[in-house]
């Protein structure tokens, strides 16, 4: 359900979260969904996404919904042009590159790392590499040693099925790498690690500086942890009713679902003039 916030005015640009948001549960783009960004761009206002995925992730979004502004992934460590070339790269720094892995191998978690352009593993049927699959549109590199990596790593990824532990493992890991990268969940069963003082925040900063668009006047929409910092550094802010009770909390305005057409819903209720 949408809550009863009032309509957010003067929106210029909306920015996006991906998975749990934008797509549905099997990754799909509604109908809905696309014409919602239709009717943004019909009325003058800018469209985005700020994801966890990497650049090679967005390729299919940029082709279905038109993109044609800079997008952020790796959680706005990484800024993209729609033809996915860089504009800013960061990769998280060797020695935080290693305290992370140390502290996921310790966690028993399933390790993804995000490096030179490729998605490496030492499982490719370890939990949730289907859906990864199907996500990015992309096969993993099985790799024997990931500490080979650690030099060149854009994001470390702790996968779980587990989702209390993970959820535990966020506040731990988190609290030991503390200044040295960014730590959130971008799902229930995934734990990221990102630069440090990088986040989808930043990204939205990013975004207001390049486009020359006041913050109060970009709206966000997410799902998860890690879309929190957005919701704090644009002007409106609106919640998936699929997230956690804290994510809703920290939005100006809730909306529907995303296997329930949340992101649609929550244009036409709280952005379209």
């Amino acid at each position: 359900m949408e809550s009863e916030h009032a309509k957010a005015a003067g929106i210029a640009l909306v920015i996006s979260d991906v998975d749990g948001t934008l797509v549905t549960g099997d990754k799909r783009l509604t109908a809905a969904t696309v014409a919602a960004v239709s009717r943004l761009r019909a009325a003058g206002i800018g469209f985005s996404i700020a994801s966890a995925r990497p650049p090679i992730g967005l390729r299919n979004l940029v082709a279905q919904l038109g993109l044609d502004l800079p997008m952020g992934a790796f959680n706005g460590a990484s800024v993209v042009r729609p033809d996915l070339s860089p504009i800013e790269e960061r990769l998280i720094p060797e020695p935080a590159a290693r305290a992370a892995l140390d502290q996921l191998l310790a966690a028993g978690l399933d390790i993804w790392v995000f490096a030179e352009g490729a998605w490496c593993l030492r499982d490719p049927d370890g939990p949730y590499t289907d859906l990864e699959r199907r996500t990015i549109g992309a096969e993993p590199r099985v790799v024997a040693d990931l500490g080979t990596l650690m030099g060149a790593a854009s994001k470390i990824v702790g996968v779980s099925r587990d989702h209390a532990h993970l959820a535990a493992c966020e506040a731990q890991i988190g609290a030991a790498l503390a200044d040295r990268a960014t730590v959130h969940r971008s799902q229930a069963y995934y734990l990221d690690v990102t630069p440090p003082h990088l986040d989808k925040g930043r990204f939205v900063t990013w975004m207001s500086a390049h486009l020359g668009i006041p913050p109060e006047r970009i709206a966000t929409f997410g799902d998860a942890g890690n879309d929190r910092p957005m919701f704090a550094r644009s002007g409106f802010s609106v919640a998936m009713g699929n997230a956690e009770a804290a994510v809703q909390a920290a939005a100006q305005a809730v909306t529907d679902s995303n296997d329930a057409d949340g992101f649609a819903h929550g244009v036409a209720r709280f952005i379209l003039p």
